[in-house]
C-alpha cells in the first residue's frame, strides 16, 4: 500500500483509555502473573521484534497496512512524554500489523524527525523491523510503559473486545533517539498466547 503525506494533524491516532498502565520500573520488574501472563510479557516488556514474534507465533510473514502518515511539525500529539526525545518538526506513522492471509494483529503508531525518515524507512510498506534489518541499523528498544485500556476504534478494527494490552518505547541508535513507538496488541494473540491476564 502506497502511502501518501498529509497535513497536520489530519488523522487522529488510536490511544488506549487506560484502565491500568506502568511505567519504566514496572517494565524493568515485570508485573505478576495474575495480571499479566508470562507469554504475554515476554512480547510485551521484552526488547525483541514485535514483528518477528508475530511471524515466529503465526507461521506468516507479518505484513504492513498503512494507514497514515502526518506531518505533526512541534506537537507533542497527544503521544506518552518522551516523544520530546524525537527532535521536530516530526512525523507521525500509523500502520496495521497483520498476517499475509489478512489478519490484523497489532496497531502501531510512530513519530519520527521528519527530515530522517526517508533515510530509514526507504520502503514504507515494509515493518520498520524489515527496513532496519535491511541497513543492518543497531538498535536498542527501550521500553517505557505498558497500558491495558480500552478503545471503541480497536475493537472495531480488530473485530475483537477490549481490554487491549499495549506498550511504548525508544528506539535507539547510535546513542540517539530514533523514533518513538506506540503498540497495542489483538486479543486474537490469545490463539497463541493463551489467556493474557486476569484484567486489571
Amino acid at each position: 500500500m502506497t502511502a501518501t503525506f498529509t497535513p497536520k494533524n489530519s488523522l487522529a491516532w488510536h490511544a488506549l483509555n487506560p484502565l491500568w498502565q506502568g511505567a519504566e520500573d514496572a517494565v524493568q520488574k515485570g508485573l505478576p502473573h495474575s495480571k499479566l501472563a508470562p507469554a504475554w510479557q515476554i512480547l510485551l516488556l521484552g526488547d525483541g521484534s514485535p514483528t518477528r514474534h508475530l511471524q515466529l507465533l503465526t507461521g506468516e510473514p507479518t505484513e504492513v497496512d498503512v494507514i497514515d502518515m502526518s506531518l505533526v511539525g512541534e506537537d507533542t500529539d497527544g503521544a506518552p512524554q518522551q516523544i520530546v526525545a524525537v527532535p521536530g518538526p516530526r512525523l507521525r506513522r500509523q500502520v496495521w500489523l497483520r498476517t499475509a492471509s489478512g489478519q490484523r494483529l497489532a496497531y502501531a503508531t510512530s513519530w519520527w524527525e521528519a527530515s530522517h525518515v526517508d533515510e530509514y524507512l526507504q520502503n514504507k510498506s515494509l515493518p520498520i523491523w524489515a527496513s532496519l534489518a535491511r541497513l543492518r541499523t543497531e538498535l536498542y528498544r527501550d521500553v517505557q510503559g505498558i497500558y491495558c485500556g480500552d478503545s471503541v476504534a480497536l475493537e472495531s478494527a480488530f473485530q475483537e473486545s477490549g481490554p487491549f494490552w499495549g506498550r511504548h518505547y525508544l528506539f535507539w541508535h547510535r546513542g540517539k533517539p530514533l523514533t518513538l513507538i506506540y503498540e497495542v496488541f489483538s486479543p486474537y494473540l490469545t490463539k497463541y498466547l493463551g489467556r493474557d491476564s486476569i484484567k486489571p
